[in-house]
C-alpha cells in the first residue's frame, strides 16, 4: 500500500479516536452540552465548577485510562495472530488474559498492592498461561482447533483459581475484585496508571521494533529460519511483549475480552497485513472501540453502569463465532 493510500486512512482512524474521546466525555448520567465540553478543555473560567471537576477529574482520565487499555489489547491481539498464524488468537481468547488476571489477585491477596507490584504479577501470569498455551499447540503442529482449546482450558483453569482466591480471601481488595474481573474502567487506582502506562509503551515499541520478524514469522518458521532471522529470540520478545501489552491492560481493567480479536481483523481488512502497519493502527482502532464502548456501558442504562467487557463480548462474540465457522469452511 503506498503512502497516497495510507494517508487517508491515518486520518479516519485519527478521527474515530478523537470522536471516541468526545463520546466518553460527553458519556454520562449528566449531560453537558458539547459546547460546554469544549470551554472546559480549553480552560473557559466561565464553567460550572462541579462541571468542570467532573471532566476533568473524572470523565478524562477514565477516557485515558480506555484509550490506553484498548491500545495494548489491540496491538496485543494483531501481534499474537500473526506470531501464531491464527486469525482466532486474541489474549482473552488463549487464556492469556485469565492468567494475567490471576496473578493480579494473587498479588493483591498478598498484600502487594503497589503500582508495579501489580502488573509485574500480571504479567508472569499472562506469559505463563500463554506458554502453556503455545506448548500444547505446538505438540499437536499448531492446530487452530487445539489451540482454542487450550486456551480455553488454562481460561477456565485460571477462573477456577481466581475464584477461590476471591472466596477464601479476607483481603477487601480482592473481594471487590470481582466486578473489575467483569471489565471495569471505574475501578483501577489512579496510580497505577503511569508505571502501566510506561509498562504498555516499552513493550509495544518492542513490538513494532520486531515488525519485519512477525512478517516473516508469518510464512512460517522454517522459511523465516532460511531467511535469517533467529526466530527463537524473535518469538521470545514477540511474546513477553505481547504478554506485557495484555497484562497492563488487565492490571488497569480487569478481563476486558475480544477487542484483540475484532480490531486486528477491521484493520487487516483495510490496512493489509504488514505488520509495521498493522500494529500502530490497531493500536488507534482499539482505543476508539473502548472509548466507544465505554461510553456505552456507561450510557445505556444509566445512571447504573454495565461493565465494558459485557459491551466488548456482546459485540465480540458473534464476530468469533462467525470467524470459526469461515475457519471451518476452508478447514
Amino acid at each position: 500500500m503506498t503512502p497516497q493510500r495510507r494517508l487517508p486512512w491515518a486520518a479516519v482512524l485519527s478521527a474515530l479516536l478523537l470522536a471516541g474521546l468526545g463520546f466518553s466525555l460527553w458519556a454520562g448520567s449528566l449531560r453537558l452540552s458539547w459546547g460546554e465540553i469544549g470551554g472546559i478543555l480549553l480552560g473557559n473560567g466561565r464553567t460550572d465548577p462541579t462541571h468542570v471537576a467532573i471532566v476533568l477529574r473524572v470523565r478524562l482520565p477514565r477516557a485515558a485510562l480506555a484509550a490506553l487499555v484498548g491500545a495494548g489489547l489491540g496491538a496485543a491481539g494483531g501481534a499474537f495472530q500473526g506470531l501464531l498464524r491464527n486469525p482466532l488468537a486474541d489474549p482473552y481468547i488463549l487464556g492469556v488474559s485469565g492468567g494475567a488476571a490471576l496473578g493480579a489477585v494473587a498479588a493483591l491477596s498478598l498484600g502487594l498492592t503497589t503500582p508495579l507490584a501489580v502488573p509485574a504479577a500480571a504479567f508472569l501470569g499472562a506469559v505463563a498461561a500463554l506458554g502453556f498455551v503455545y506448548v500444547v499447540a505446538r505438540a499437536h503442529r499448531g492446530s487452530p482447533h487445539t489451540l482454542i482449546l487450550s486456551g480455553v482450558m488454562v481460561g477456565s483453569f485460571c477462573s477456577a483459581l481466581l475464584l477461590f482466591l476471591l472466596w477464601t480471601s479476607p483481603s477487601d481488595p480482592v473481594r471487590t475484585a470481582i466486578f473489575w474481573l467483569a471489565g471495569d474502567l471505574s475501578g483501577a487506582s489512579p496510580g497505577w496508571l503511569p508505571a502501566a502506562g510506561l509498562w504498555a509503551g516499552v513493550a509495544f515499541l518492542v513490538l513494532w521494533l520486531q515488525a519485519p520478524a512477525l512478517d516473516l514469522l508469518t510464512q512460517g518458521e522454517e522459511t523465516a529460519a532460511d531467511l535469517g532471522l533467529d526466530v527463537g529470540r524473535a518469538r521470545l520478545l514477540l511474546l513477553g511483549a505481547a504478554g506485557g501489552l495484555t497484562a497492563a491492560a488487565v492490571a488497569l481493567a480487569g478481563l476486558v475480552g475480544f477487542v484483540g480479536l475484532v480490531v486486528p481483523h477491521a484493520v487487516r481488512l483495510v490496512w493489509g497485513p504488514g505488520h509495521r502497519r498493522l500494529l500502530p493502527a490497531s493500536a488507534l482502532l482499539g482505543a476508539a472501540f473502548l472509548l466507544g464502548a465505554d461510553a456505552v456501558a456507561r450510557t445505556v442504562l444509566a445512571p447504573a453502569e454495565v461493565p465494558v467487557g459485557v459491551v466488548t463480548a456482546l459485540v465480540g462474540a458473534p464476530f468469533f463465532l462467525y470467524l470459526l465457522r469461515q475457519k471451518d469452511g476452508r478447514a
